[in-house]
């Protein structure tokens, strides 16, 4: 079911922009671990409790706890890590089914010995793969910068769950934006379905933590099950929240791959 020279030739024309987001992710991750300062996050707590309530809750600028976990869970993980890899995902989305069904480039895929379904499961196989190793590079760098700066700070186990979580929740995401992909032989189109749900969702967080008057409507976005707080808490709503976005991104990517073994192509 996998082809791969298809695959080599993916990670050929995609390789720099994952480069370009594993870099600011790292830059960003390296410069909020060096903030943290056990003796001084009374200054931090009161540097944030100066801005203004609004900003601070929309960023999701909290910690759950004093700890460096707590700390990069509630100044990284809040936000950072919502914003950055949802961009990625939804330009690979995009980029694996529907652009080259738009620019003529899934006539020349379909003339070679593979089927539609070996297309669409080794595209899925790049967007899911990419994205895993993204989260995976940011955990990396989160342990590495915390051993070098904080020795034995770090909690390494809560943090590789937090970073589970985030890995979950872009296995869900990309399935969204690669079910839009395999929906539509314009990239416009699937850009329009999978980024515009994807940047609804992180709108929604973000509008969700500015008063409580619209605190309901996080309840309408999927970046809701990816709760950095309650994942460092340990809290009991994580495995239920774990299991959804596997589900979510499962049926996603299935019915992508299904959709576009069966539909018109204008070739």
């Amino acid at each position: 079911m996998l082809s791969l020279p298809l695959l080599r030739t993916t990670i050929k024309f995609n390789y720099v922009i994952w480069l370009i987001f594993a870099g600011i992710l790292a830059m960003y991750l390296s410069i909020i671990a060096s903030m943290f300062d056990p003796t001084t996050m009374e200054n931090m707590d009161a540097l944030v409790a100066s801005l203004p309530p609004q900003l601070v809750d929309a960023m999701n600028f909290k910690t759950a706890d004093a700890s460096y976990l707590g700390f990069l869970a509630g100044y990284f993980y809040g936000f950072l890590i919502l914003l950055f890899p949802s961009i990625y995902s939804i330009l690979m989305a995009d980029r694996m089914i529907a652009r080259h069904v738009d620019s003529g480039a899934m006539a020349f895929l379909l003339s070679t010995p593979n089927t539609r379904q070996k297309i669409a499961f080794t595209q899925a196989v790049f967007l899911i793969g990419s994205m895993t190793l993204l989260i995976v590079f940011v955990a990396l760098v989160g342990i590495a910068s915390g051993e070098a700066l904080f020795p034995g700070e770090l909690d390494i186990p809560g943090f590789l769950l937090l970073n589970a979580g985030a890995a979950l929740l872009y296995f869900a995401l990309t399935g969204i934006g690669f079910l839009a992909s395999c929906l539509f032989n314009e990239s416009k189109y699937s850009l329009a379905l999978g980024g515009g749900l994807v940047g609804m969702f992180f709108m929604l967080k973000i509008l969700s933590g500015v008063g409580e008057e619209v605190a309901f409507v996080k309840y309408l976005s999927l970046m809701t099950l990816f709760d950095p707080s309650g994942i460092t808490a340990g809290g009991s709503g994580i495995t239920p929240a774990f299991l959804a976005m596997t589900a979510i991104g499962l049926a996603c990517y299935a019915a992508g791959i299904y959709i576009f073994g069966k539909k018109d192509l204008p070739l």
